[in-house]
């Protein structure tokens, strides 16, 4: 083992903020451990320019990190979980899951009153295919430009008029310290009017708000029974049920990085409920659907194996009402 455990993240503010949220529990959990976050620069974050379709998906941003893994330059990766795959390579596994921040994403304006202060025309930023098609079913005569770069950069950009809208995530905002004080309030620079959209209509990609840690699948994490302990402890259930039952459906149903689809999994009362709604690529057509699974039961592995099993069945349920066609694998 390594007299330091190294925690490999991608440089921006934000990724470097969520490894800095799992060195936080490590410290907590073991005093005694040296931690240390290294940066490492993914292909994604290399080309700020390209569309993440153009670039090649969401293993752009994740590939160097993994290499870094393979050659043991460092103990564990952190990744946002709706940058991974819906299927890790098999080398690979996800050492712990920590507690979800919320899903949702945020409608931010340069005036208040939400969708409503976009008239039309009005230049909406977001590079999503699933947040435009969204948007464009309330305010159809938006403008929908790229918008691409850190946090910061969109919200200045925001500020200085070259948007009057964007979508945001808002884990990410509230991960940074971002978060406005009151919903529906200007709260990050002032002028800028915060809307909290609904989960239903705006349903998230798969895996937004959480965090996965990653190792490698053979050795125990940084090379110590104690510390893989220690991550398993990490685990938040309820995350790990909903997010795994969210990957388990876009595998299901073959959706690619790009696909205009939102999935949304969430824990209540030892229930866990899966939303999917899932566009063609030019919005004309959409499909939305739901299920329920009322007994989930305790453990990890019978956690996963319930989540896994409610993903595939919503997958089946949309691939029999044309979700093959839809996302143009039919």
């Amino acid at each position: 083992m390594s007299p330091i455990f190294r925690i490999g993240a991608r440089p921006s503010t934000l990724a470097l903020a969520q490894a800095a949220v799992i060195k936080q529990l490590l410290n907590q959990r073991l005093n005694g451990l040296a931690v240390e976050i290294v940066p490492i620069k993914t292909s994604g974050d290399k080309m700020q320019t390209a569309s993440l379709a153009q670039l090649g998906g969401k293993g752009l941003f994740i590939r160097e990190l993994e290499q870094a893994l393979t050659e043991e330059r460092i103990d564990a990766a952190v990744h946002s979980m709706k940058d991974l795959p819906a299927a890790l390579p098999q080398q690979f596994r996800l050492a712990a899951v920590p507690l979800r921040e919320p899903a949702n994403d945020l409608l931010l304006t340069r005036s208040g009153g939400g969708w409503a202060s976009l008239r039309a025309g009005a230049r909406l930023g977001t590079s999503s295919i699933r947040r435009r098609l969204q948007a464009l079913r309330v305010c159809p005569d938006l403008e929908v430009v790229p918008l691409r770069g850190n946090v910061d950069t969109r919200l200045r950009r925001l500020h200085d008029g070259d948007y009057d809208g964007m979508i945001l995530a808002a884990a990410g905002l509230k991960r940074l310290g971002l978060e406005p004080v009151h919903q529906g309030e200007g709260g990050i620079r002032g002028e800028i009017s915060i809307t909290e959209l609904d989960l239903r209509e705006f349903v998230p990609c798969g895996g937004q708000g959480a965090l996965a840690v990653e190792a490698q699948r053979d050795l125990p994490i940084g090379g110590s029974l104690e510390i893989e302990n220690e991550f398993q402890a990490l685990t938040d259930l309820s995350t790990l049920a909903e997010t795994t039952a969210e990957r388990a459906f876009l595998a299901s149903i073959g959706a690619s990085c790009v696909s205009p689809v939102g999935v949304n999994g969430k824990v209540f009362h030892q229930r866990l409920a899966l939303r999917a709604l899932l566009f063609s690529t030019d919005g004309a057509r959409s499909l939305s659907a739901e299920l329920e699974d009322n007994s989930l039961p305790p453990g990890r592995y019978q956690t996963e194996q319930t989540a896994i099993r409610l993903g595939e069945s919503l997958g089946r349920l949309m691939l029999d009402q044309g979700a093959s066609e839809l996302i143009g694998r039919g």
